[in-house]
C-alpha cells in the first residue's frame, strides 16, 4: 500500500485512481468488517477528491451518518464536520469511509459493535483490538492509506499493535475533540493510525492545534514536527522492567530485543518499576464510566437518533435506551451512575480522581529523569474470539495503556516483531506532555533500527 507521504505527492488523477483501487479492495473484502458503510453510499463528491483517510464512526463528517457503532444512533446524520475533518480537507486529504468500532468506544475487541465484529487482518480468528479496531484493521489490511481513531484508554495504540500498525495518541488537548462522539471527556483524544512512524507524524501535524470550538483544547503554541524529526538523536529511555516481565513470554522476548536494538543505536537505557497497574484499571473505570453515564444521558429517544414506541415520556426514555444500547454500554452506564450516586461519590469518584493525580505524578517523576518511557502495549498478542470468557479479562488488555490517558501524556505503539503465529508485538513509547517531537524521534529510531 502506498504511504501517506507518497500519496500526498500524487496528482488529482492519480488520487482518483487510488480511491477507485481502494474501493475495489474494500468491496472484495467485506468479511474483514473494517468499514461499516459502503463507500458508494457516502457523498464523497461533496468533499473533493483528496488523499483518502478512513474515519472512525464516532467522528462527524457533514452529510454522513455517524453512529458510534450503536443502534440508538441509527438514522442520525452529522450536521457539521469535526475540526479534524476540516483540517484534513484543508491539507488536501478527504474522509474515505466509516470504520467499525466498539459501541461508543467501550471495548477492547470491536466485538460490541452494532454492525458486527472486525477481524484481525494478520489472523482472522483473532480480535482486531478496540475500540478503533476498524481503523487499525483497514490500515493493517491495506484497505486505507491511513486512518483516524480515538483513544480513551488505549483505543488507538492497542488495536494498532494487534493489527501491526503504528498508533499515536497525542497529548490530551493537543487535537480538537470538537465533533467527536464523547465517551469520557477528560480522557478521549483523536489520533492517527498509520503504516509507519513518518506517516503518523505527517497526519499528526495536519490535525493538531488549538481550537476555540473545543473547551478542552489547549491554547499552547503548536509547531509542526514531521519535517524536523531527527532519528539519530540520542535519548535516555526508561524501560519499565516489571511490566515487561509481566507480559507473555513471546512479547517479553520481543520487547527485550527492542531494548537491545535501541541500546545498540546509542540510546541510554535505564530501568525502573511502576506500581501495580491494577490500581490504574480501577481508577480508569470509575472515572470513564462516570463520565460516560453523564455523556450518554443525552441519548434518550427525544433529541438524537432512534426513538422507541412508547405510551408516555418515561416509557419513551426506558424503551429507547433499553433497545438502543448494547450490553457493554448498559453495564458501563450503570457502573458510572452508581459511582456518582449519593453516598458513593466520595467513596469512589473522589478517590479515583486523587488516584489519577498520583498516577500523573508517578509519570512526571520518571520523565524528569529520562526522555521517553518504554513498556508493552498489551500483555500479549491478539487473542482468539471468545478466548476471554470473563469480561474483566478483556479489560486487562488495556492494562498498560490506560494510565497514559489518566496522565494526559502522548504515547505511540510501534511494531517490533512477529510471534510464532505471525501476530504482531509492539512496543509503547511515552513522552512528556506536549513533547510529541521527542516521542516521534524515538519511535522513528526504533522503527529504523528494527528494520535495519
Amino acid at each position: 500500500m502506498i504511504t501517506l507521504k507518497e500519496a500526498l505527492k500524487l496528482s488529482a488523477g492519480e488520487i482518483s485512481e487510488l480511491r477507485n483501487e481502494l474501493e475495489k479492495k474494500i468491496f472484495a473484502d467485506k468479511e474483514l468488517g473494517a468499514y461499516v458503510e459502503q463507500l458508494a453510499n457516502l457523498p464523497l463528491d461533496k468533499l473533493g477528491a483528496g488523499v483518502p483517510i478512513a474515519i472512525k464512526d464516532n467522528i462527524q463528517v457533514k452529510g454522513w451518518s455517524v453512529t458510534c457503532a450503536s443502534k440508538i444512533l441509527q438514522g442520525y446524520v452529522a450536521p457539521y464536520n469535526a475540526t479534524v475533518v476540516e483540517k484534513l480537507l484543508a491539507a488536501g486529504l478527504a474522509p474515505f469511509g466509516r470504520t467499525n468500532m466498539d459501541e461508543f468506544a467501550m471495548g477492547s475487541t470491536t466485538e460490541s459493535s452494532y454492525y458486527g465484529k472486525t477481524l484481525n487482518p494478520l489472523n482472522r480468528e483473532r480480535v482486531a483490538g478496540g475500540s478503533s479496531g476498524g481503523s487499525a484493521a483497514a490500515v493493517g489490511a491495506g484497505l486505507a492509506v491511513a486512518a483516524l481513531g480515538s483513544d480513551t484508554g488505549g483505543s488507538i495504540r492497542q488495536p494498532a499493535a494487534f493489527c501491526g500498525c503504528v498508533g499515536l495518541k497525542p497529548t490530551y488537548g493537543r487535537v480538537s475533540r470538537y465533533g467527536l462522539g464523547a465517551y469520557s471527556s477528560s480522557l478521549d483524544q483523536i489520533g492517527p493510525i498509520t503504516q509507519n512512524v513518518e506517516d503518523a507524524a505527517i497526519l499528526y501535524d495536519i490535525i493538531a492545534g488549538h481550537d476555540d470550538k473545543d473547551s478542552t483544547s489547549a491554547d499552547i503554541k503548536f509547531e509542526s514536527v514531521a519535517d524536523k524529526l531527527n532519528a539519530d538523536k540520542k535519548l535516555t529511555i526508561c524501560v519499565i522492567e516489571n511490566y515487561i516481565n509481566e507480559a507473555s513470554e513471546e512479547a517479553k522476548k520481543a520487547l527485550l530485543k527492542a531494548v537491545d536494538v535501541l541500546k545498540a543505536a546509542g540510546h541510554k537505557i535505564i530501568y525502573k518499576n511502576l506500581e501495580n497497574s491494577k490500581c490504574d484499571i480501577a481508577t480508569y473505570y470509575i472515572i470513564a464510566t462516570a463520565e460516560a453515564s453523564a455523556n450518554l444521558s443525552r441519548y434518550d429517544g427525544v433529541r438524537y437518533g432512534r426513538r422507541a414506541e412508547a405510551k408516555n415520556l418515561k416509557e419513551l426514555y426506558i424503551n429507547s435506551r433499553s433497545e438502543g444500547f448494547g450490553e457493554e454500554v448498559k453495564k458501563r452506564i450503570l457502573l458510572g451512575t452508581f459511582v456518582l450516586s449519593s453516598g458513593y461519590y466520595d467513596a469512589y469518584y473522589i478517590k479515583a480522581q486523587k488516584a489519577r493525580a498520583h498516577t500523573k505524578a508517578k509519570y512526571e517523576q520518571i520523565l524528569s529523569e529520562c526522555d521517553l518511557i518504554l513498556m508493552p502495549v498489551a500483555p500479549s498478542t491478539a487473542y482468539k474470539f471468545g478466548e476471554l470468557k470473563n469480561p474483566l479479562d478483556s479489560y486487562l488488555s488495556d492494562i498498560y495503556t490506560i494510565s497514559v490517558n489518566l496522565a494526559g501524556l502522548p504515547a505511540i505503539s510501534v511494531p517490533v516483531a512477529k510471534d510464532a503465529d505471525g501476530l504482531n508485538v509492539s512496543a509503547q513509547l511515552i513522552a512528556k506532555a506536549w513533547d510529541e517531537k521527542t516521542l516521534l524521534e524515538g519511535a522513528l529510531s526504533l522503527e529504523n533500527s528494527i528494520k535495519g
